[in-house]
């Protein structure tokens, strides 16, 4: 096959170890800088545009597509879906879990677990969108945030109050989350390919923090995942309309909690982690379903 991979930088580990696995399976592997990528929107056979030439042929299409780029990104994946070329996440699927709060209500709506949430847009508001996810502590979200920056843990009503003061004083768009406390610190990260989910890491905070993210100095280790955490992430991604998703799980007192779906999830942590090949298994994944055509956007909403 020949297959795309959308990504900024082909020296990235994730988009590396893409292109040797389907290399190493005797496919034709092609990095496209996804903002170089241009196309002509009205007409009549849909094209995309590379460094002066169209790009042609293809069979399936990768988008490791950086949260700073998700709009200009989701268009050149759009493009290819009109042009039949299968992608191993649609461009709807990849802009509905970008969006925390959409992501959140689509979850609820099928009654996946989540931290309870609170949304408001008036600073009048405020204490009793802090007594709805159950006071302090509690944690505040920037909608726009990735990789744990814009997320603040507040262990006091006064501060709490004063963080989403100035966050709206700013026209941020915030989030307010109970803290689940009996999680510790760590998260579990769920790596779901199919319908399945191949590999799962725990990822821990470094002493004094509450972000598990890698970026932040948190640690992973193998873990064994229960039945139910297991079904809450293959449901999770679906719900996404994610072919490939990791899902973030927290461990709480009333079962899994799922903190996010996301699109584009590093293969580093999780492949150093499990020594699984992960790469080659979203490769043997593309093999099996990738059909000319074959764009349909499931999930609603």
């Amino acid at each position: 096959m020949k297959i795309a991979v959308l990504s900024r930088n082909p020296r990235l580990y994730s988009t590396r170890r893409l292109v040797e696995a389907g290399e190493r399976r005797g496919h034709q592997m092609v990095v496209i800088d996804t903002l170089r990528a241009y196309m002509n929107i009205a007409s009549h056979k849909p094209q995309i545009h590379y460094r002066g030439r169209p790009l042609e042929g293809f069979d399936a299409v990768i988008p490791r597509i950086g949260a700073s780029v998700t709009f200009y990104g989701c268009a050149v994946l759009r493009q290819f879906e009109m042009m039949g070329v299968f992608p191993l996440n649609e461009s709807v699927a990849i802009s509905r879990s970008r969006d925390k709060l959409r992501s959140l209500q689509l979850l609820s709506r099928k009654g996946i677990g989540l931290p309870v949430t609170g949304f408001a847009h008036s600073p009048d508001d405020i204490p009793d969108l802090i007594a709805m996810v159950g006071g302090a502590p509690l944690v505040i979200k920037l909608l726009e945030g990735t990789q744990g920056i814009g997320v603040v843990l507040c262990e006091t009503q006064k501060a709490a109050e004063s963080v989403i003061e100035a966050f709206m004083g700013m026209e941020q768009n915030i989030m307010v989350q109970e803290y689940i406390q009996e999680a510790g610190g760590a998260d579990i990260r769920c790596f779901v390919v199919g319908e399945k989910v191949i590999a799962a890491m725990k990822r821990q905070a470094k002493p004094g923090e509450f972000r598990s993210n890698l970026h932040r100095g948190g640690t992973a280790s193998l873990i064994k995942i229960t039945p139910e955490e297991r079904m809450t992430a293959i449901r999770a991604a679906k719900v996404m309309g994610l072919n490939v998703a990791g899902v973030d799980i927290l461990r709480s007192n009333h079962g899994p909690l799922v903190m996010e779906v996301n699109s584009s999830p590093g293969l580093e942590g999780i492949e150093t982690t499990t020594s699984k090949d992960v790469a080659g298994i979203i490769i043997e994944y593309l093999e099996k379903n990738a059909e000319h055509g074959l764009t349909r956007t499931r999930g609603k909403g």
